[in-house]
């Protein structure tokens, strides 16, 4: 084990599965940059030549048409996007023939393509460069969504999603890669669609999705000193959800709040909360809750996004209402020494 950031833990990942296999390469706009898509890919095409990691123009279309025909042809591309935004312009590739050509050639063979997209908010990033779209992967059939949130989670799931046979969207939350944990060292796989608990508790089942989690653990730590007391789900992924972790800790709690890092409506939340009222109806004590961004953009101005994302303070508010009692939140705020669009004093922009 070492200490590493969850950026640092991105390239500990790329580095170990292009070592296994000669079979990945590693490409997209910026990727042999000098910062190295925020330190990501530093260092890959100096391993392992030109051949197997290089650059590309700004054509998101037609790089995933090539990742997908080359994955077709035996090898394992890993595209970077440094904007999930940016990878909006591959949609038609993307859902139109790598989900489905398993399904559309008779399980003859699949799509092994990771599509590296980073998303968050801050620093200015405004409506076009923030956007968290998670729910419209995952509601396409045949693609897989990963959201880690610990640099561990970083390199294991990457590692799985390189050696998935279909296709992965890679989500990076642009908060997360100064992170710093503790990483196995060589090829330490994590199970895709597999979640993690990271607290529990008898009180409420608090459900988090990447940088969501980071805020949960704070406000159930903090919750926890007051004795209440939460079971805290990181989802790691969210297509395939880990129903039954979900379910058997909503049946012990009875309280459910799902934390979401897009917008509320047609959100990752709305499905787990539709779900867990058909299927654990019994069992609920009060009726389910989730917090996401409100129904319109990040603004640009930091003047315009006070109040716009969910912090700890706000979840710890929500169990609070759940439980029907009294909790102590306000100095979850009162302790933060930066702005309100940036999770520390370490994060400079613009990227």
């Amino acid at each position: 084990m070492a200490i590493m950031t969850f950026a640092k833990a991105i390239n500990e990942a790329l580095t170990e599965a292009m070592t296994l296999d000669p079979d990945v390469i590693c490409y997209g706009l910026g990727v042999p940059d000098p910062k190295g898509v925020f330190g990501t890919t530093m260092g890959l095409q100096e391993k392992f030549g030109d051949d197997r990691v290089f650059d590309m123009p700004t054509s998101e279309n037609a790089m995933t048409g090539i990742g997908i025909g080359a994955s077709l042809y035996g090898l394992r591309p890993v595209i970077t996007h440094q904007r999930l935004d940016f990878a909006l312009l591959s949609m038609d590739q993307l859902v139109n023939n790598a989900a489905k050509w398993r399904f559309m050639f008779g399980d003859q063979r699949g799509v092994p393509l990771t599509v590296r997209m980073i998303l968050g908010r801050g620093w200015g990033q405004g409506p076009t460069h923030s956007q968290n779209l998670q729910a419209w992967f995952a509601h396409v059939p045949g693609l897989k969504v990963v959201m880690p949130a610990t640099a561990e989670d970083a390199k294991g799931l990457l590692l799985s999603a390189i050696f998935d046979p279909d296709p992965v969207v890679f989500l990076e939350h642009r908060w997360l890669h100064n992170l710093r944990g503790e990483v196995p060292d060589g090829d330490c796989r994590i199970p895709l669609g597999k979640s993690a608990l990271l607290r529990t508790g008898v009180d409420v089942t608090v459900v988090a999705m990447s940088y969501m989690t980071i805020e949960a653990l704070h406000a159930v730590d903090h919750l926890s000193a007051q004795g209440v007391n939460c079971d805290l789900i990181d989802l790691r992924c969210v297509r395939p959800l880990d129903w039954q972790a979900i379910e058997a800790s909503v049946n012990r709690t009875g309280r459910l709040l799902v934390l979401d890092t897009g917008n509320l409506t047609g959100s990752i939340s709305g499905e787990i909360v539709a779900r867990v009222t058909v299927n654990c109806w019994d069992a609920l004590k009060c009726a389910p809750q989730r917090l996401a961004m409100p129904d319109y953009p990040e603004a640009t101005s930091p003047a315009l996004t006070e109040g716009y994302h969910v912090r700890a303070e706000h979840i710890a508010e929500k169990v609070g209402c759940m439980l029907s009692c009294d909790v102590e939140f306000s100095h979850l705020a009162q302790q933060r020494k930066h702005p309100h669009d940036v999770p520390g004093d370490w994060f400079t922009g613009p990227f």
